[in-house]
């Protein structure tokens, strides 16, 4: 009995090995035949590297070890594409670029076909250095520090038109990022100063100049005061002015007559 019980152990063990791999195998068979697709995302179903459908959100059927699926988001991203670019005085500019970019869902298979998967890297980053430098190029270094909103709006709209063609919708774009080298910035600091002061002595000029012109009309205006007062003196001007004269000495006589030593007594003689 003991030995028939020993004969039968290896067929029991084979066969209990054998269950559990089958078992296994339909498990893995069984989760490898369906995939999910997540909100916010696009799959791409292959069958032997051919495109057969794209699916939306939810849970969908694919034939086990002989369709795969590819996974797309449909949901904004944003990658941030860093470039050097040489404005129109030949200063070395470096551009760093926020780029909100997302793809529709019914673009999917399109996209994946011309651009592949990774599209970011195959076309969007490649375009938007490309436009970057060619927008750059058109500014020269001083202009691009003065009117950076306008050269992002720029770049934003060749973006957009660009990219529409490659069925890559850009939302909008914002620079994070805009250096010079340090002697072009050293350079425009002491031309700033300059500036200023320039402007000091300018509106120092300005003042002197002013209080200048100031002092010439109040000289004016006395020198015809002046001539107008001569204009007006006139021999019965003078001839009333000594009548006047006369009448205040008399007012201020006190009635007594002066005394001198000799001589005849004085009087007033009044005309």
């Amino acid at each position: 009995m003991a030995n028939y019980n020993n004969s039968i152990s290896p067929v029991k063990t084979a066969g209990a090995i054998f269950s559990i791999i089958c078992i296994v195998v339909i498990a893995v068979v069984c989760l490898s035949s369906f995939f999910v697709v997540e909100p916010g995302q696009v799959a791409v179903k292959l069958r032997l590297g051919k495109v057969v459908d794209s699916y939306g959100e939810g849970l969908h059927w694919k034939t086990p070890f002989v369709e795969s699926v590819k996974k797309f988001s449909i949901r904004i991203k944003k990658d941030i594409i860093k470039t050097e670019a040489f404005s129109k005085d030949l200063q070395t500019v470096k551009v760093g670029l926020a780029v909100n970019h997302r793809i529709q869902p019914d673009t999917v298979v399109a996209i994946y076909r011309n651009l592949g998967e990774y599209y970011v890297d195959t076309v969007l980053a490649p375009t938007t250095e490309e436009w970057i430098k060619a927008i750059i190029a058109k500014y020269s270094a001083e202009n691009l520090i003065a009117n950076r909103i306008e050269v992002a709006k720029e770049i934003d709209a060749v973006l957009k038109e660009k990219m529409k063609e490659k069925q890559v919708i850009v939302s909008d774009i914002a620079i994070v990022d805009f250096d010079f080298t340090p002697q072009f910035l050293k350079a425009v600091e002491e031309k700033q100063i300059a500036e200023q002061e320039a402007k000091k002595a300018t509106n120092l000029v300005e003042k002197v100049k002013k209080d200048a012109e100031q002092q010439i009309l109040k000289a004016r205006a006395e020198a015809e005061s002046l001539k107008l007062q001569k204009q007006v003196v006139t021999p019965e001007l003078i001839k009333l002015r000594q009548v006047e004269a006369q009448l205040k000495a008399i007012e201020k006589w006190d009635g007594h007559m002066p005394t001198y030593n000799g001589g005849d007594m004085p009087f007033v003689m009044v005309k």
